[in-house]
């Protein structure tokens, strides 16, 4: 996928989460050989995205490209930013809840749509 695409719809979908009230906290978070591309915050809930930008449904929809291997992924790099962060439940006087979503960015020249699958996998 073009790399311009997908950084546009990773910035709408980072916006998108702001304007529902969460405060992103990183973008692009790397650890070991793995990538997180939004991780928001609301109290205590800390949301990982998967964000997938589509022009056409082809190849099906952006949440079909989320598999078990890249949901694995996924969770060893969250489990990476947990430590690094140290956000073990009860850490820093709060209780953590995870989240993972993926939201999918729809583009067309005449529109774009968002849509957030919350709880994924």
């Amino acid at each position: 996928m073009n790399k311009v695409l997908g950084a546009k719809g990773e910035q709408l979908a980072a916006e998108f989460m702001s304007r529902r009230g969460y405060e992103v906290v990183e973008k692009n978070f790397k650890y070991d050989r793995g990538e997180i591309d939004i991780i928001a915050r609301k109290g205590n809930l800390i949301v990982f995205c998967e964000v997938k930008t589509r022009t056409n449904n082809a190849y099906g929809g952006g949440e079909n490209a989320v598999d078990s291997r890249k949901q694995e992924q996924i969770r060893k790099v969250a489990e990476g930013y947990i430590a690094e962060r140290n956000l073990s439940a009860g850490s820093l006087g709060e209780d953590f809840d995870f989240r993972f979503d993926v939201i999918v960015v729809e583009m067309s020249s005449s529109s774009t749509k968002i849509r957030v699958i919350e709880n994924a996998f």
